[in-house]
């Protein structure tokens, strides 16, 4: 996928979601690219109402990539806006049965936020994206 695919992808993301008013947000997007192709991206959006917080919306590495500091990359650039933009805390979700995401994102430092049931040993928010959309919820605050 290459640069305007990407845009266009995220662009029918939000149509699809009913989301394309969410420009309240200052959204923040990094790319990671080789030979014009797209390899990762993160997109994340700094709070207009609670000034410290942060929130990385999505992100991923293609598959073959994953393994060589691509997403630790995107996460400093995120970090380091985030805090060249005042803020603390970085906010991020992901599905319980996303083993994978909730690895990478423990092992970058995030913490679990306590939620109201355990799902695998994991602390798991119910109905948060929705009816029977769980998530795990995480946080991280920058030194």
């Amino acid at each position: 996928m290459n640069v305007t695919e990407f845009q266009q992808w995220v662009k029918d993301y939000y149509k699809m979601r009913d989301w394309s008013d969410l420009d309240i947000f200052i959204r923040i997007g990094f790319l990671a690219e080789e030979t014009g192709e797209i390899i990762g991206f993160l997109i994340g959006f700094l709070s207009q109402s609670r000034m410290n917080k942060a929130y990385i919306h999505f992100v991923g590495v293609h598959p073959e990539y994953r393994g060589k500091k691509i997403g630790k990359q995107l996460y400093s650039l995120f970090f380091d806006v985030t805090k060249q933009n005042g803020r603390n805390t970085i906010r991020c979700v992901t599905s319980p049965v996303n083993k994978t995401s909730i690895a990478y994102h423990t092992n970058m430092g995030f913490k679990i936020e306590q939620g109201d049931k355990e799902l695998n040993n994991i602390s798991v928010h119910t109905n948060y994206d929705g009816v029977n959309q769980d998530c795990v919820l995480f946080v991280k605050h920058l030194v």
